[in-house]
């Protein structure tokens, strides 16, 4: 289950109103509740800023990709495989995701 915090900001257009999707600032401790709301048998206390979630059991490539779309859905950013590769923690990631 997805967790994220957003909104919509309806605005005017030549008489339609549009749904514009804005994505509110997420902090680590918000990233990494997302985060593990991805993973379906890993508890979610086993989860903290400084996990290296690679080492995690279920870790494979459909958690990677459900990564990549929370990172898209929550911040409106495109980060690759090798992106997650290169981060060893839950706060690197974030902090990456951060700076793209």
């Amino acid at each position: 289950m997805l967790t994220l915090k957003s909104f919509y900001l309806k605005t005017k257009d030549n008489n339609n109103i549009t749904n514009i999707k804005r994505t509110k600032i997420m902090t680590l401790d918000e990233f990494v509740k997302a985060f593990a709301a991805e993973f379906d048998e890993t508890p979610e206390d086993q989860f903290k800023a400084d996990t290296n979630y690679r080492e995690l059991e279920e870790w494979g490539s459909l958690t990677a990709l459900s990564i990549i779309a929370l990172a898209m859905e929550a911040f409106g950013k495109k980060i690759t495989g090798a992106d997650l590769r290169a981060c060893g923690t839950i706060e690197e990631l974030y902090n990456l995701i951060q700076t793209k």
